[in-house]
């Protein structure tokens, strides 16, 4: 019985597991079967596949097939019971994380230099104060001992004669003294005594104080020529050129008072000036005036007031007179970062042969457009010319005599423009303008047309179809446009080139024309340093065409030139050089004045010595 009870209990067991197979596939038809037929039933499945039927069924789990009261007791006697297996657990691993680096098998430990010390014996210093600063020392100059005095003199062609000197007393930062001497002389030979010679010395002093500076100089300046410029359609007979000079003695005294580097600072000085001129003939002008300023500066802000007295007295063999000014200019400037403003007044008060009294603008701005490079600058101003025999003299020294003195009004000069640099080096200057002028001064021809039995000058009888030029002016107000052109461009030390042009246009009041005025100008020049040795200099000149007015009213226009020289000067030693100098080097012919043809292509040479 016992055994046979055992084969009933395992073929009910078996039963139950078949059953609860089928339930997980068909959950609402669970049902339990008789233990007597589960004796006839075959085998199971294997539990692997009963583990997968199991996890396919999605049943809740919750409920279990009997209770906690479910024993042989209370069912009445049965022992089946209910069992659900939800799934077999089966573990999942992620892939392998692989590490895609051969280990580096060098040995690349760096070499470690054995190290040695070697302690400090210092005190600590715990001053945290600012120190003073030591002065930077003089660089070394180029010659460790300069020389002072230089002194060269040399000839050439055209029977050229030149030679200059220059003394002083050294390297001395209180006291500079010294002198010079120059000439220069050449005689053409394209026309009869086409000669010119000038010759120059002077002194000059300049000594430093602690508050103020005092300098000064003397000169003595004598040019000669000839009158050797004649119409020869009007004259057969053998020319012969009467000699004009003119002498000059100038001197200058200045008391300036020495800069301060303070927010508050008062600056003044003074200058006595003056000279004696004369000519061949009788043309005499004396001249001096005295000048100075005061100015009081608080931080950015100017204010100060500036005075001359211009006292002259010219001569000829036909008048005496007394031609002076007095200007006063009060001002107030004002400086910032990016501006400067300079807003003052212009007042002259003319008197001699002449009373007026005129009140000008004296302004002046400059803007910072691009910092360190482009500044804006805009100016208004206005002023009297004196008429000088010595000025017209140096602008044309065939200048006839009795010349007519008026003096010449700026109305209103102003000017609009660009200046500073371009890039490192290259700096730049350009601006319009327009002036208003009131008796513009002109050259205009006088040849001699026929003899009158009189001579023009006491003692000097002039030749028929000599030229001896007059001073006209434009009677009323004339309008003067133009454009001033500046570049400067420095390399370095070793190169230098440079360059001005002027453009005008006038407008004139009476005068058809601007006698001898060119309405375009250029100007150029370089200096090359090539080694301590070699320098080279060049020069360039072009003046546009002109005008000339001779007896009636007849128009001459003189052509356009191009004038271009140059030298070089070779170091030997220490303390002689040798130098060449050649000037039209194209040989060009043209007049600067009418009848006056300039020289032709000439060179000169010679030595120079420092000691």
């Amino acid at each position: 019985m016992i055994r046979t009870y055992h084969y009933i209990a395992l073929a009910t067991a078996l039963t139950f597991s078949f059953t609860a197979t089928q339930a997980q596939t068909q959950p609402k038809k669970t049902t339990t079967k008789p233990a007597a037929k589960a004796t006839t039933k075959p085998a199971a499945k294997p539990a692997a596949k009963i583990g997968e039927a199991a996890a396919k069924v999605k049943q809740d789990t919750t409920k279990k097939g009997g209770t906690a009261g479910n024993t042989p007791d209370n069912n009445g006697g049965s022992l089946s019971e209910e069992i659900v297996v939800t799934t077999v657990y089966k573990p999942v691993l992620a892939d392998a994380v692989k590490i895609r680096r051969n280990p580096n098998l060098e040995d690349t430990q760096p070499y470690k230099a054995p190290l040695t010390y070697a302690t400090l014996d210092k005190r600590l210093d715990r001053n945290s104060d600012i120190r003073q600063l030591e002065a930077m020392k003089m660089p070394v100059e180029r010659d460790s001992i300069p020389l002072n005095n230089f002194a060269r003199a040399g000839f050439g062609s055209l029977r050229t004669l030149f030679g200059e000197a220059y003394v002083n007393n050294g390297a001395d930062q209180a006291l500079q003294m010294g002198a010079y001497a120059k000439y220069f002389g050449q005689q053409g030979t394209a026309l009869t005594k086409q000669n010119q010679d000038r010759a120059e010395v002077g002194v000059f002093g300049k000594t430093i104080g602690d508050v103020h500076t005092l300098n000064g100089r003397i000169n003595y300046l004598r040019r000669s020529n000839y009158y050797y410029g004649y119409d020869n359609t009007l004259t057969t007979a053998p020319i012969d050129p009467a000699k004009q000079h003119f002498n000059t003695i100038s001197a200058e005294g200045e008391l300036t008072r020495n800069f301060q580097d303070t927010e508050r600072a008062f600056t003044y000085a003074a200058k006595l000036s003056g000279y004696a001129f004369s000519n061949a003939y009788q043309g005499r002008e004396n001249n001096v005036i005295l000048s100075g300023f005061l100015n009081q500066t608080i931080k950015q802000f100017y204010a100060g007031l500036g005075a001359s007295l211009d006292v002259a007295n010219q001569k000829d063999y036909q008048y005496s007179l007394n031609n002076s000014l007095f200007r006063a200019n009060p001002y107030l400037k004002f400086q910032g970062e990016k501006y400067k403003i300079d807003a003052g007044v212009n007042i002259v008060q003319e008197f001699g042969f002449s009373s007026r009294f005129f009140v000008f603008p004296a302004a002046k701005l400059e803007f910072q457009v691009l910092p360190k490079y482009v500044r804006l600058f805009a100016e208004a101003k206005g002023d009297i010319n004196r008429t000088s025999l010595r000025s017209l003299s140096e602008d044309n020294p065939f200048i006839g005599q009795n010349i007519n003195i008026k003096n010449s009004v700026d109305r209103l000069d102003v000017t609009v423009g660009l200046k500073g640099q371009l890039f490192p080096g290259m700096g730049f200057k350009a601006a319009v303008f327009r002036n208003e002028v009131k008796d513009l001064p002109l050259f205009v021809s006088n040849v001699q047309a026929a003899i009158s039995g009189q001579p023009a000058t006491p003692g000097d009888p002039v030749p028929v179809g000599n030229n001896r030029f007059n001073l006209i002016y434009d009677n009323g107000l004339s309008h003067i446009t133009g454009f001033n052109g500046e570049l400067d461009y420095k390399a370095s030390d070793d190169l230098n080139i440079f360059g001005r042009v002027e453009v005008r246009d006038y407008k004139l009041k009476s005068e058809a024309e601007a006698w001898n005025l060119p309405k375009f100008r250029l100007t150029a020049g370089t200096a090359i340093h090539i080694n301590n040795k070699i320098d080279i200099n060049g020069s360039l000149l072009f003046r546009g065409a002109t005008k000339d007015r001779i007896a009636g009213n007849q128009v001459v226009t003189l052509s356009s030139f191009a004038d271009v020289s140059g030298g070089v000067n070779y170091k030997a030693t220490k303390k002689l050089s040798v130098f060449v100098q050649a000037n039209n080097i194209l040989n060009t012919k043209y007049q600067t004045w009418l009848y006056y043809p300039n020289y032709a292509f000439n060179i000169f040479g010679g030595l120079g010595y420092s000691f």
